[in-house]
C-alpha cells in the first residue's frame, strides 16, 4: 500500500512537470511533509480548540484548585504530546522503505514523547504543590517533599526508558542492572536517601509542618518554617534571616517545636520576683484595714480573720504574735496576685495557674507567677507579661515588701556619705 502511495504521489508529480520514481526520495519527501502538516493541524485542533475551551470553563469555575492548572500550563504541555504521537505513528508507515532513518525517527521521537510527557507531568506535580499549600495541607504532611521524590523517581524512569528505546531492548534489562550500582548511588545521592527516609519519619509522626516555629540551637534555627524539600528544611528566623537544615538533622538532633503552645491557645509565663527576706512580716491591724479597702483582698481578709480569730480565742497568751495564727504581708501578697490574674483578661483561665514561693537563695525569696495569656503572639504575650510584672513591682510597697536588688554602685556611695553627713550633723 506504501508503494502503491509513492507511485501515485510520483504520477502526480511527473504531471505537475517535476519527474520523479516511486523509488526516488522525493515521494518520501512530501509524504513526510505531508505528516508534518497533518501533525500541526492536530496540535492547532487541540491547542487553540480543545485546550481554549478548556481553559474557559477553568476560568469560570467555581473551584480554586483548577486555577494551579492552568498557571503552570498543564494542559498546553500535554497538548505538544498530539503531534508527537501523530508523527511516530505515520513516519514509520512512511518510511517502510528506508529502514535505517524509519528506526532513527522511530526511536527519536518515542524519546521526545517520553520527554514531553514528563515535563507535563512535573508540571501536574507543582500543580497539585500549589494546592496543597493553599489548602493548608502542606501543614500536615511535607507535600513538597514528596513531590520532589516523585520527580525524582519519574526523572530516573524516564532515563531508563529512553535508554531502553536507544538500545532497543527492555526497561527490565537495565532496570536488573542497578544492583551492580546500587554502592555508587548511594554514595551520590547520600543526602537524598536520608532526606528521603527522614521526611517519611517527619510525615508519620508529624514532627514538623509548614508555620511551625522551632528552635535548634545546633544549626542557630529560631524561627517558622518557610519550606520543607526533599533534603532541607528552610527556617526563617525572628531576625528575617533564613537558615538551611537537612531533613535528616531534624530526625537525628533535638530541637523544640512550639506548635503545642500554638494550637493550645496559650502561651506560658513563668517568671519570677525576688523579694527581700527581710521585709516579709506580720500583718498588722492598721495594715489589714487598708488592704481592706483592696477589692480583690476584701472577702479572703473577711474570711481570714473570722478564721484566725476563733483558732486564737482558745490560746494561751495570744497576744504574742508567735503563739497564735497572723496573716502575713507576702501570703496576701500571693492571694492578691493569684485574683490579680483570675480577673486579667489576657490570662487563659482553662490553664494552670499559679502563684508560689520557690526555694530562697542569696537573691532573697523567689515569688513565681506561672500562668497562660490567651494569645500566643509574641509581641502580644510579651506586652501581657511585662503589664502584670509592672504591675507587681509597683505593688510591693503596699504590702510593706521591697524587691531584692544587689548593692549597686549608688548604694555604696550614699553608705560612704551617710557616717559624713552624721558628723556634720553633731
Amino acid at each position: 500500500m506504501n508503494n502503491e502511495l509513492r507511485g501515485e504521489i510520483a504520477h502526480w508529480l511527473s504531471q505537475v512537470g517535476i519527474n520523479s520514481q516511486p523509488t526516488d526520495g522525493l515521494p518520501t519527501f512530501v509524504l513526510l511533509l505531508a505528516c508534518i502538516v497533518l501533525a500541526t493541524v492536530a496540535y492547532l485542533i487541540v491547542r487553540r480548540g480543545v485546550i481554549r475551551a478548556l481553559n474557559i470553563v477553568i476560568k469560570h469555575s467555581r473551584a480554586s484548585w483548577d486555577d494551579s492548572f492552568m498557571r503552570f500550563r498543564v494542559l498546553e504541555k500535554l497538548a505538544l504530546l498530539v503531534p508527537a504521537l501523530v508523527m511516530n505513528l505515520l513516519v514509520p508507515i512512511v518510511l517502510t522503505a528506508h529502514s535505517i532513518l524509519s528506526v532513527l525517527i522511530d526511536r527519536t521521537l518515542s524519546i521526545l514523547i517520553v520527554m514531553l510527557f514528563i515535563r507535563a507531568a512535573f508540571s501536574a506535580l507543582d500543580a497539585t504543590n500549589e494546592i496543597a499549600d493553599v489548602n493548608l495541607v502542606s501543614r500536615r504532611l511535607p507535600i513538597k517533599s514528596f513531590v520532589q521524590l516523585i520527580k525524582l523517581f519519574l526523572f530516573f524512569v524516564g532515563v531508563i526508558v529512553a535508554i531502553s528505546i536507544l538500545a532497543n531492548q527492555s526497561p527490565i534489562y537495565f532496570l536488573s542492572g542497578l544492583g551492580v550500582a546500587t554502592g555508587l548511588v548511594m554514595l551520590v545521592f547520600r543526602d537524598t536517601i536520608l532526606g528521603f527516609v527522614a521526611g517519611i519519619q517527619l510525615a508519620a509522626n508529624r514532627m514538623v509542618s509548614l508555620g511551625d516555629w522551632i528552635q535548634m540551637d545546633k544549626y542557630g534555627a529560631n524561627g517558622t518554617i518557610e519550606e520543607i524539600s526533599l533534603t532541607t528544611v528552610k527556617v526563617k528566623n525572628f531576625d528575617n534571616t533564613l537558615t538551611m537544615i537537612p531533613a535528616y538533622g531534624l530526625v537525628q538532633d533535638a530541637f523544640k517545636n512550639w506548635r503545642g503552645m500554638s494550637e493550645s491557645g496559650g502561651r506560658r509565663i513563668c517568671r519570677s520576683v525576688n523579694i527581700d527576706v527581710s521585709s516579709i512580716h506580720f500583718l498588722s491591724e492598721s495594715e489589714l484595714t487598708r488592704l481592706t479597702k483592696v477589692n480583690l483582698l476584701k472577702d479572703y481578709i473577711a474570711k481570714m480573720r473570722h478564721e484566725l480569730s476563733d483558732y486564737n480565742t482558745g490560746l494561751i497568751d495570744n497576744d504574742e504574735l508567735i503563739n497564735g495564727r497572723h496573716l502575713t504581708n507576702i501570703g496576701t501578697l500571693r492571694i492578691y496576685l493569684l485574683e490579680y490574674l483570675k480577673h486579667h483578661n489576657c490570662i487563659h483561665k482553662n490553664m494552670t495557674l499559679l502563684v508560689r514561693q520557690l526555694q530562697p537563695g542569696p537573691d532573697g525569696l523567689p515569688i513565681q507567677v506561672y500562668a497562660f495569656t490567651n494569645d500566643t503572639r509574641w509581641d502580644v504575650y510579651e506586652g501581657i507579661q511585662s503589664d502584670i510584672f509592672d504591675h507587681l513591682y509597683a505593688i510591693l510597697p503596699e504590702f510593706g515588701l521591697r524587691a531584692f536588688q544587689v548593692p549597686t554602685g549608688e548604694d555604696m556611695r550614699q553608705m560612704r556619705l551617710a557616717p559624713d553627713s552624721i558628723r556634720d550633723a553633731q
